[in-house]
């Protein structure tokens, strides 16, 4: 019978301890001063981020960017994933975090933001040490600003994970008229712009697929326009993007000289500070590479003007020749 109920306490004691240990750790984290989390190694953060990846793609992680009304952030607490939470903020400004209640985060950067919360953590005594990082999911208090040669210009929301030839194709994409330079100018650094030279393959052109931020205005640039016109094949304007278009070049664009241009009185006329600027070009020592081939710039007119004596000439072979073939055939 001793034996028994020996036996009887010791099931009761092993199912007791069971029990507390089934007990969830919350229910330990809500009495101050007794929440100490683990040392934020870089194995803690390596799954902080990647738990916080796999939910939604964040835009910006600890980046100094500045937060406003409507933005959804993430605030990860390393080591204490019950305090981690995902909210949006609100008209006021605020966020509400567990423990801690709301806290006004509107106007601060991220980096403000994270300092402001870890002091509330810490001096409430709910934890040692915090170590607080924010992702912002989306901004929707700072749009991206498309500007330029695109065709539906104006802001965009930042949402999620934003890189230069996204917001190029939210805005409908470039226009017949974009040139390859881009400027991006970050909200509160005007003097810190990006410069971004395109190609003509943007599928093959990763280097220039680069992070766009919350506030950021994208310009995109208009293609230079420089016109062959005279006595060629196809006179027209043509899209300059860059300065490696010369005077054969655009003569080629044209479709060449006719028979009857005078190609050494072939002129580019520049438009300078001063007025019209005319400059002579020996077109037929250039073709014969007797002579430099000329760079055009953004503006040019290439003018290839008509010769008259040999229009004349040209003229008189062909009535000469009209009139054989009229003779070839009275004869037969």
């Amino acid at each position: 019978m001793p034996g028994r109920n020996r036996r009887f306490h010791v099931r009761t004691l092993l199912a007791f301890v069971a029990g507390l240990c089934s007990l969830p750790l919350v229910a330990q984290t809500t009495v101050p001063g007794q929440m100490t989390p683990q040392e934020p190694s870089s194995a803690i953060a390596n799954d902080a981020a990647s738990s916080s990846k796999s939910a939604s793609t964040p835009l910006l992680a600890n980046s100094n960017v500045r937060l406003g009304i409507g933005d959804l952030i993430e605030i990860t607490v390393f080591g204490v994933p019950d305090l981690s939470t995902k909210t949006r903020i609100g008209g006021s400004g605020d966020v509400y975090l567990p423990l801690i209640d709301y806290v006004h985060v509107a106007d601060l950067t991220t980096d403000e933001a994270q300092e402001l919360i870890q002091k509330r953590l810490e001096d409430g005594g709910f934890v040692r040490g915090p170590h607080v990082a924010i992702f912002v999911d989306e901004s929707a208090s700072q749009a991206i600003t498309v500007l330029g040669e695109v065709n539906r210009p104006g802001p965009y929301p930042a949402i999620g994970d934003r890189r230069l030839f996204d917001v190029i194709s939210a805005a409908g994409g470039l226009t017949d008229k974009a040139g390859r330079s881009v400027t991006i100018e970050h909200r509160g650094s005007p003097d810190q712009k990006v410069e971004v030279q395109l190609t003509s393959n943007l599928a093959d052109d990763s280097k220039s697929n680069v992070d766009v931020l919350p506030g950021d205005t994208i310009f995109i640039s208009r293609a230079g326009i420089i016109y062959v016109v005279g006595d060629v094949q196809h006179p027209s304007g043509f899209s300059i993007e860059d300065s490696s278009l010369t005077v054969l070049k655009a003569l080629a664009l044209a479709g060449g000289n006719t028979r009857t241009s005078a190609l050494g009185k072939t002129k580019i006329l520049r438009q300078t500070p001063n007025g019209i600027q005319e400059i002579p070009v020996n077109l037929k020592k250039i073709l014969y590479a007797k002579a430099p081939d000329l760079p055009l710039v953004k503006g040019d007119v290439l003018f290839v003007p008509g010769s008259a004596a040999k229009g004349a000439a040209y003229r008189t072979a062909d009535a000469a020749v009209s009139i054989a073939a009229l003779a070839v055939v009275a004869v037969h």
